[in-house]
């Protein structure tokens, strides 16, 4: 069973191993690609953490803490956000995680936060995301040309995202 939990400083711990794995991150925040020490992290999160433009979830699965998940950057004149995910135990990947969780958030921020849109960036080579976005009701919106750069190569990103007037509750 998943739950959506708020993250706290408690939950910090795990993302010291998540971060410095290579395969978790290659398509996460780009921020995470220059964090070597424990410091930086803990900087990264307790700042992530305590911004009110951002609603920060952790993702439990049968009380196991995997991830996080949530809307950032939120507008309240605009009414929107930014999706994200972070599923940092590998040994969840490929479960359904993403495409639930992702239902819950957009629920969340229609319901909740009031937002009437939310958006994301995907990147291309993450056909797992796109899909799980697509699933949960994400459309398609265009695309940033050789946006990210992972191991010395540029890769595209997808713009997705999802009005209140298309969602189904």
């Amino acid at each position: 069973m998943i739950t959506l939990k708020p993250l706290t400083p408690e939950n910090l711990p795990p993302f010291y191993k998540w971060i410095r794995d290579e395969e978790a991150i290659i398509y996460s925040l780009s921020i995470f690609q220059g964090m070597k020490t424990d410091q930086q992290i803990k900087d990264w999160y307790l700042q992530a953490i305590s911004d009110s433009r951002n609603s920060n979830h952790g993702i439990f699965v049968d009380g196991v803490f995997v991830g996080y998940a949530g809307i950032s950057g939120m507008s309240k004149i605009n009414k929107s956000g930014e999706y994200f995910i972070f599923i940092g135990d590998k040994n969840y990947w490929g479960k359904g995680i993403g495409t639930q969780v992702t239902q819950m958030i957009v629920k969340m921020g229609f319901e909740e936060l009031g937002l009437n849109r939310i958006m994301l960036s995907v990147s291309v080579p993450n056909t797992a995301g796109v899909k799980a976005y697509e699933r949960a009701g994400f459309v398609m919106e265009g695309r940033y040309r050789e946006a990210a750069l992972r191991n010395g190569e540029y890769h595209d990103k997808f713009v997705m995202s999802i009005l209140k007037s298309e969602w189904e509750s």
